[in-house]
């Protein structure tokens, strides 16, 4: 018997490690008295001879028991109904497994929660997240299966939401719980499927393996719970499932530290994520999807080597659905549109509901002039995720470039409420309010993003010049200023172009051209360029992003 030093309950199967109400670690308590499990067990002929995994499944809950020859003619017949009348009482019993409702049918969606890490070191908050980001990340290629993304369930980290609660709002089917401990080379996990509505355990599992093990144990965990899922899986998706992504458990740690402060989102710590990822690779310099999170940190500075890395991911595993969403994007930006086509259609045929690649995808339709299928991209991607605050500044772009302006301007805001930290959101929202000629709010908008960078003295001057020399005097300003987020020859280019030096925003314009802007696209619908439509070097630019 084990019992848990918080809430006091006591549990009877040995195997458990964490109390299942509040994670906390299991204390062995008193052996004198039979809980209502091992009195269950001594109803059969030998306890030993029953299951001691620590499940139950729902699926076939007749498995509680094993018997023993039960044709022996000579048996009991107390011992033919011990298992009938065993199943009868775990059924009723309120403990820590519930058979359930005796529903079979295939579970369509599910949220998994953050994993709690249990161990009392924040220093491997990493492994939880990343264990929990995996797993998902696993069962998001199953077609059949909507698994919540993780940016939505970790907003649930740390706060005390109930299940019902929880599963209204993402609106699923299943709520998966673990908590992970790690004490020297001793890695644990504690799994729990919840069924929200009847806030039922489904199904529960205690992992308990070497440290070096965390490899094969997050393709264990994956196989695992799509099974008590019901899912009915192809050949290509359990391979999906099973996949490995390195065999060197230390190369995966490092790519999952390097997760952890990527999904921070704040500069210093990409320069950390950037640091773990070049380690991973120089443990496993065949760790594929590594050399794909590299890319996107040298992706803006030196694109070639981004390619480089990208390809060198396809070359190490050409069924890698991430690799080729990152060489499309790549290729997009060479203006490349055919080839960009075909790896966005691959990587969308390898993993329907990444949702980077319906962005990257709805990034072409829109460089091309297919807004309406841009938007149908977006919506997806938004489906999937609608906590990602550059969707709906993308699909703004979108309505934008339709001449939907206003509709395009409400979008922006709206990733600005989603996440009012990110500053790329107001300074897209500035451009948009400029080339509406909302100037004052304009100013606004671009200030604000620049504190968001904690900037404030530069915020302060791009004030000062509206309120003393007015919209030129805010533009003058804005053009001596270097900003990590104003980097776009194109917007720079449009400023010179509203401040009538037509020269030296052509000089940007080929600039970013050489560059390969994201942006350059916009100069289709940037009314700031309409004095140089006319013009033979402009249109010549333009027709670079004919599809």
């Amino acid at each position: 018997m084990k019992r848990c030093p918080e809430c006091r309950r006591d549990f009877y199967d040995d195997s458990l490690i964490f109390c299942l109400d509040d994670g906390t670690r299991l204390l062995d308590g008193p052996p004198s008295v039979d809980g209502p499990a091992t009195a269950l067990l001594h109803l059969t002929p030998s306890s030993a001879e029953a299951e001691t995994r620590a499940q139950i499944d729902i699926i076939n809950p007749t498995a509680v028991l094993s018997s023993p020859d039960l044709t022996s003619k000579k048996i009991d017949k107390r011992l033919l109904a011990a298992p009938v009348i065993a199943v009868l009482l775990i059924a009723g019993f309120a403990g820590y497994r519930f058979v359930g409702s005796g529903n079979s049918k295939q579970i369509e969606s599910i949220a998994v929660m953050p994993f709690v890490n249990t161990s009392g070191n924040a220093d491997i908050e990493y492994l939880s997240d990343g264990m929990t980001e995996t797993l998902i990340g696993s069962l998001s290629k199953l077609p059949a299966l909507n698994v919540k993304a993780r940016s939505i369930v970790f907003r649930y980290k740390g706060k005390d939401i109930d299940l019902k609660t929880i599963a209204k709002e993402l609106g699923v089917q299943a709520i998966l719980n673990g908590h992970v401990d790690q004490r020297g080379d001793r890695l644990s996990l504690s799994l729990e499927l919840i069924d929200p509505n009847t806030e039922n355990v489904i199904w529960t599992d205690q992992y308990d393996r070497k440290a070096s093990d965390i490899v094969s144990l997050q393709t264990e965990i994956a196989r695992d719970v799509s099974s008590k899922l019901r899912l009915k899986l192809s050949g290509s998706e359990e391979q999906a499932l099973n996949k490995k992504y390195t065999d060197d458990p230390e190369a995966y740690r490092l790519y999952l530290q390097a997760r952890f402060y990527l999904n921070k989102r704040v500069g210093k710590e990409f320069e950390k994520a950037e640091g773990y990822l070049r380690q991973a690779i120089e443990r496993d310099p065949n760790f594929a999807l590594a050399y794909v999170g590299l890319s996107e940190f040298v992706g803006q500075d030196d694109r070639p080597k981004a390619k480089e890395n990208i390809l060198r991911a396809i070359a190490l595993d050409p069924q890698l659905p991430e690799a080729h969403g990152a060489l499309a994007f790549q290729l997009t930006l060479d203006r490349d549109w055919a080839a960009a086509e075909r790896e966005m259609n691959r990587a969308l045929e390898l993993d329907p509901n990444n949702v980077r690649t319906h962005q990257w995808s709805g990034t072409l339709a829109l460089m091309t002039g297919r807004y309406d299928q841009c938007r149908q991209e977006f919506d997806r991607a938004i489906a999937i995720d609608p906590t990602l605050p550059d969707l709906y500044n993308n699909r703004g772009s979108c309505l934008v470039a339709a001449g939907r302006v206003d509709e395009g301007i409400e979008q922006v805001r709206k990733a600005t409420e989603i996440d009012p930290g990110y500053a790329w959101s107001f300074s897209h929202l500035s451009f948009l309010l400029r080339m509406k000629g909302d100037h004052a709010n304009s100013v606004e908008m671009r200030a604000h993003s620049t504190e968001l960078l904690d900037r404030p003295d530069l915020a302060a001057a791009l004030r000062d010049a509206f309120r003393q020399k007015g919209w030129n005097g805010y533009l003058h300003e804005l053009l001596g200023q270097t900003t990590d987020s104003f980097r776009s020859r194109t917007r720079r280019a449009s400023i010179l172009a509203e401040l009538g030096e037509k020269e030296e925003s052509f000089k940007s314009l080929n600039d970013a051209l050489g560059q390969s802007d994201w942006w350059l696209f916009s100069i289709k619908y940037d009314p700031a360029f309409d004095q140089m439509r006319d013009d033979p070097r402009f249109q010549a630019i333009a027709k670079k992003f004919e599809p």
